[in-house]
């Protein structure tokens, strides 16, 4: 029994309630009373009991209130508590009201190892954070191990807890999964055939998965179906004579065997969503063995559609009037922008992310750290701003073939404006504007709050639009094209923020914006040198929405960049 994760008022009676079960409620009743700073002697009687209750060999529920009391260290009153629980079916109104004062997200946190009540109080009241999704992401921006009483070593304990919770529930982030999956393909490839592809959501990159689809083809079903099922990599197997059901690590797995023969069209039908196949002007011919995907399209007077844009969105009419776009690759990037150092709440100094971007190739690094008002992130007084812009300028002295652009993420504060004057504005080669604090608005305040920004004449870009952690988190409410058509009325560029939580700008909104003449920009919001490569995510979903590298802002050399991101 879980008591962590009750979600009613009342605690349910249950028959035989062990001494096991006692002490989680004790200790519930002892962790919520510490979160919400009650009395500091009830906690520690109350956790004490717990402890010494879980460990008692008699049980106790249905023993009298004067055989309670007799045991040493049970006590009067929580000896009547226990008498209660047994007499009101487990009802106990002040721990119901505990559960209803405190959000479920909180509980979960206090199941972590590492963090107790203390620690989530401070995290939720200190931090605004109130569940275990953005804790993990406040642990990817490095802002827990900042956090007072926390630590490097804390904070990559609880981050590895998390994703371990995640890796466990229905859905999963793409970028969670892809590691494996690759590597489950190129074992398939490597060691039984080449016909062998991904299908489904993750060959058309979902940002979120439910499953990893596999087709694969051969003449020996069952042999070839009983190697798969011996690949160290899967276990749970199942054979149902066409599928291989199981687990690759805990992500579950589907592996579809088909014959050579039927290879390329069973690709091409279970890659596209069921939209696109229904959009589709003809079925194509299931008995032609078809020698690519180009060719199947092309017999149904198409002209190829890249597997992200298979969704039913619009794709096949543009495909029918040939004015697919020229989707943008991970290689046509020539720097990131939005990256976090240590001035704020990054792992790296400057001149680390700097080098690592020179060794990548890139032709520049945007520095974007917090500003003032995120107090939680170090962010730049206005004395910092100017400190860091004089080691900017001193590093692209140092690195002449190389420019460090003078960013800034700067907080929309509640009313919609920038966290400084325009006479420090101004001095900054752009301006992320971003929401962090009050996430929980009505639509009508979040776009009033993003609208008075977008028109604030040195925003450059809006960084992550709607605040959603995906799988963690919904973000604010928006109109999505009252925004849209805001930034492009104002000359505003927006971020695809690619940190694989994030993908904000959903890429479902990329072809409005691009229809809107939006310059979209994939941001990494890197606070380490590994979180550059989250722009290969961005990517991927930039493709999905149509982004081309004639409309991607970091996609520009250095001075058609800096010239773009001056305002008109």
């Amino acid at each position: 029994m879980d008591f962590l994760f009750a979600k009613s008022n009342s605690i349910a009676h249950l028959a035989g309630m062990t001494n096991s079960d006692l002490a989680d409620i004790f200790k519930l009743y002892a962790d919520l009373s510490e979160l919400h700073g009650g009395n500091p002697f009830k906690i520690k009687s109350y956790a004490a009991a717990a402890f010494r209750i879980d460990k008692f060999p008699q049980a106790l529920f249905n023993l009298s209130l004067q055989e309670l009391e007799s045991i040493q260290g049970i006590g009067k009153s929580i000896a009547q508590v226990i008498v209660s629980l047994n007499q009101n079916q487990g009802n106990w109104p002040e721990l119901n009201k505990l559960i209803e004062e405190t959000p479920e997200g909180l509980r979960q946190l206090m199941r972590i190892k590492g963090i107790g009540a203390k620690k989530v109080a401070f995290i939720w009241k200190e931090l605004g954070i109130e569940n275990p999704g953005e804790l993990l992401y406040a642990c990817k921006e490095n802002r827990l191990a900042q956090a007072k009483g926390f630590g490097q070593k804390t904070q990559e304990s609880i981050r590895k807890q998390i994703e371990f919770l995640f890796a466990n529930q229905h859905k999963f982030h793409y970028a969670s999964a892809e590691p494996l999956a690759l590597q489950l393909l190129k074992t398939i490839q490597d060691e039984f055939t080449e016909m062998a592809s991904f299908t489904g959501p993750i060959r058309r990159c979902a940002e979120v998965l439910e499953c990893i689809d596999l087709l694969v083809a051969t003449e020996e079903k069952e042999e070839l179906a009983a190697q798969l099922m011996a690949i160290p990599l899967l276990n749970n197997t199942d054979w149902d004579g066409e599928f291989i059901q199981g687990k690759l690590g805990s992500f579950p797995v589907s592996i579809h065997l088909c014959s050579s023969e039927n290879y390329m069209y069973s690709l091409f039908m279970e890659t596209a969503s069921e939209d696109h196949l229904k959009q589709l002007p003809a079925e194509p011919d299931d008995s032609v063995n078809w020698d690519s995907e180009e060719d199947i399209y092309a017999s149904i007077g198409l002209s190829y559609i890249e597997p992200e844009l298979r969704e039913g969105l619009g794709e096949i009419e543009k495909a029918a009037q040939n004015q697919l776009p020229n989707l943008i690759e991970y290689e046509d990037l020539r720097g990131p922008l939005h990256n976090h150092s240590t001035w704020s709440d990054g792992q790296n100094s400057i001149e680390e992310m700097a080098l690592w971007c020179m060794q990548k190739g890139y032709a520049y690094l945007g520095m974007a750290d917090h500003s003032k008002s995120a107090f939680y992130a170090n962010g730049l007084s206005v004395e910092r701003v100017y400190q860091q812009m004089e080691e900017i300028d001193k590093l692209n002295a140092r690195y002449p073939n190389f420019r460090i652009l003078k960013g800034i993420e700067c907080d929309i504060l509640n009313d919609g404006n920038l966290d400084y004057e325009n006479e420090v504005l101004k001095d900054f080669d752009y301006v992320v504007a971003s929401i962090h604090s009050n996430l929980k608005m009505t639509e009508e305040k979040a776009m009033g709050r993003l609208l008075k920004a977008i028109e604030n004449p040195y925003t450059s870009i809006l960084g992550h639009p709607t605040g959603r952690l995906l799988l963690m988190r919904e973000g604010y409410p928006i109109n999505a094209k009252k925004m849209i058509d805001a930034c492009a009325a104002n000359g505003v560029h927006i971020e695809i923020n690619a940190n694989p939580y994030r993908l904000d700008l959903d890429w479902r909104q990329i072809d409005y914006a691009l229809n809107k003449g939006i310059w979209l920009s994939i941001n990494p919001d890197a606070h380490e040198l590994d979180g550059f490569l989250d722009m290969y995510f961005g990517t991927l979903v930039a493709r999905k929405g149509g982004l081309s590298k004639e409309q991607c802002l970091n996609a520009l050399e250095t001075d058609e960049l800096l010239q773009k991101l001056k305002r008109n």
